[in-house]
């Protein structure tokens, strides 16, 4: 009852924004260029003071278009989830915020980034300390590329600016025996950009799944049925996402998108792992899928609750860091 009330509340909400997201979606469609929210008094958080608002990078492209030949629907064992190497992924704005202390600092990162494959454009601000990447490449190696650096970098949105009420979700698995994070990103109203990365499985292939429910009480066993909005009948439920291919340590990671697939839905749903391929067991682990911080959503520097900054908090705070 309380995640239908749930569902009930999140649709109230968004039917009372909807004419305002259809005037947003109308501007942002006759401009070749993304901008960032003006109207938003975003700042950063410091124990000793407080910087004014990001300065606006240009971003002369539009994300709108994708591929329509991508898709990850029944992968096969040719078409390995857990790699795909040759796969383009659609175009997305990533933001870091990376601890850098001067311009030579600013130059290193930059300078790192823009030989990356897939990365068309990158802007830092050495005064917010935010990096800010378009293009396909994905997270895993963009966040490497920054490590290599030798300089501490956490992911704070991704997304396409302005375009969606949620543009970016994410599910964590915080063990005790699987570790993992999986990201969704909107790329348009069709298209939904998905990355995950986990440690702690068995090696092997093991079929994963949005479930209906965030219901976690008896782990993956109370998740329900696979996602499926429509009411048709169909081969393979839109949930579906196939099959992970697992190293012998235990790792598999994923970038991919999915067809028809709205970020929106998500939220108080859930992502299940299972044992076995054809998802014939109850399931080895589950996460709740949560709203994430799209672009320009997440700038600050202190944690509100107990003061800690984010360059203070150790590594155990970021699931990424265990895979």
């Amino acid at each position: 009852m309380a995640f239908l009330r749930s569902v009930a509340t999140t649709s109230a909400i968004a039917a009372s924004l909807l004419p305002a997201a259809i005037a947003l979606s109308s501007s942002s469609s006759s401009s070749q260029s993304f901008r960032f929210p003006k109207s938003q008094n975003i700042s950063f958080f410091s124990s000793s003071s407080s910087t004014p608002n990001p300065k606006p990078l240009f971003l002369a492209t539009s994300l709108t278009s994708s591929p329509s030949a991508l898709h990850m629907d029944a992968p096969t064992s040719e078409q390995k989830p857990s790699s795909q190497s040759d796969a383009v992924l659609p175009e997305l704005l990533t933001e870091y915020m990376v601890d850098m202390k001067c311009e030579s600092c600013v130059k290193a990162v930059k300078n790192k980034l823009q030989v990356v494959d897939g990365v068309k454009s990158v802007e830092a601000d050495l005064d917010t300390q935010v990096v800010r990447i378009l293009g396909a490449t994905p997270l895993k190696t963009m966040t490497e590329a920054l490590e290599q650096t030798g300089r501490k970098a956490r992911l704070i949105g991704q997304g396409i600016p302005e375009d969606f009420l949620v543009s970016a979700a994410v599910a964590e698995f915080k063990g005790p025996d699987v570790f993992g994070v999986v990201r969704f990103a909107q790329v348009n109203m069709e298209l939904a950009r998905i990355e995950a990365s986990f440690s702690g499985l068995s090696p092997g292939k093991h079929g994963w799944s949005i479930n209906e429910f965030g219901d976690l009480t008896k782990g993956a066993a109370s998740t329900g049925k696979v996602f499926n909005p429509s009411t048709e009948s169909v081969n393979e439920p839109l949930g579906d996402l196939g099959t992970l291919d697992t190293d012998e340590n235990g790792n598999a990671f994923f970038s991919g998108v999915k067809e028809k697939l709205r970020v929106s839905d998500l939220i108080g749903r859930s992502i299940a792992v299972y044992g076995t391929a054809d998802k014939s067991d109850s399931g080895v682990a589950a996460a709740v899928i949560a709203r994430s911080a799209g672009v320009g959503e997440n700038y600050k520097k202190l944690c509100t609750c107990d003061g800690t900054t984010i360059w203070e908090s150790s590594d155990k705070d970021f699931v990424m860091s265990k895979v």
